[in-house]
């Protein structure tokens, strides 16, 4: 997993719930990498599951409303990052729906050996998008809260509904309504 995600994480911990939380996750992980991230590092992904669960017994919140709140979150910080993947496009929907043509293209530019998931368009309208979330890591409520963000970075808000599809959560169906 690309460094840049822990390095987001960690900063998320530490604004959210403070440094002795953010040193308690990282003390407790018996990490390989004993918790030294670089944002141009690759880290196993095994890592990051260890954080998320020592920060869920820590705050005593759900591993999936974490990874949740790191989308919310991690949206902001790869917008600043690189804004050059978000500004040819004026919609929520029109990003979306460019994901797997372009997004993630510019992605893989950027981190060749990066473990993307999948998104495949169902159906789409100017007012609402159904597409599928296929992944191996199962990280969907991650991906929700993304697209969550996307809404309002464009000024706007959506109703996101989502199935799972498979029950761990490696194939999800979102459905996707522009709210106004």
């Amino acid at each position: 997993m690309k460094g840049i995600v822990f390095t987001e994480f960690l900063e998320m911990v530490e604004a959210k719930f403070g440094l002795e939380t953010l040193d308690n996750i990282i003390e407790n992980g018996n990490l390989p990498s004993e918790g030294i991230y670089t944002s141009v590092g690759t880290y196993e992904f095994n890592e990051m599951v260890t954080l998320i669960t020592n920060l869920s017994e820590e705050t005593k919140i759900p591993v999936g409303d974490l990874i949740y709140a790191f989308g919310l979150y991690l949206f902001a910080g790869l917008a600043n990052s690189h804004p050059e993947v978000i500004k040819n496009y004026n919609t929520p929907l029109g990003l979306l729906y460019c994901i797997e043509d372009h997004i993630h293209v510019h992605v893989k530019k950027l981190y060749p050996d990066a473990e993307l998931p999948t998104f495949k368009i169902l159906d789409k309208t100017d007012s609402r998008i159904t597409m599928v979330y296929s992944s191996s890591r199962g990280l969907y409520r991650l991906a929700h809260g993304l697209i969550e963000k996307a809404f309002e970075h464009f000024g706007g808000s959506a109703t996101i509904t989502y199935d799972l599809l498979k029950e761990d959560g490696t194939e999800v169906k979102f459905d996707i309504v522009q709210n106004g």
